[in-house]
């Protein structure tokens, strides 16, 4: 499926990336935001979405946001960790001294 009806806000109050789709939340990437780094701690895609490409949209944004923002990454969530080693474009985004442990 296509991304493209795939709407995603930084909910700060929450701490949180959601995603809609047609005006419903498809899934949401939690997150802290520290000085240099922002840390994402749990990634979901609700069950009624899976499957159509939801998960890997809002990681693709959160990411791309991550750089926009000058900020390092640190995947603590293993939806982020996962798709960071699938798409080798983003590993640079990992803060460097814990590039080993998340083994990217």
């Amino acid at each position: 499926m296509s991304n493209s009806n795939l709407v995603i806000t930084n909910n700060e109050a929450l701490h949180r990336y959601e995603a809609a789709l047609e005006g419903q939340l498809a899934a949401y990437a939690e997150y802290n935001l520290l000085t240099d780094a922002i840390m994402f701690t749990h990634t979901e895609v609700l069950p009624a979405h899976e499957g159509k490409g939801v998960g890997s949209g809002i990681a693709r944004h959160v990411l791309d946001e991550a750089r926009a923002k000058g900020l390092h990454v640190i995947p603590v969530c293993q939806f982020i960790a996962g798709y960071i080693r699938k798409h080798r474009e983003y590993a640079d985004l990992v803060r460097p001294d814990i590039q080993r442990a998340f083994k990217i």
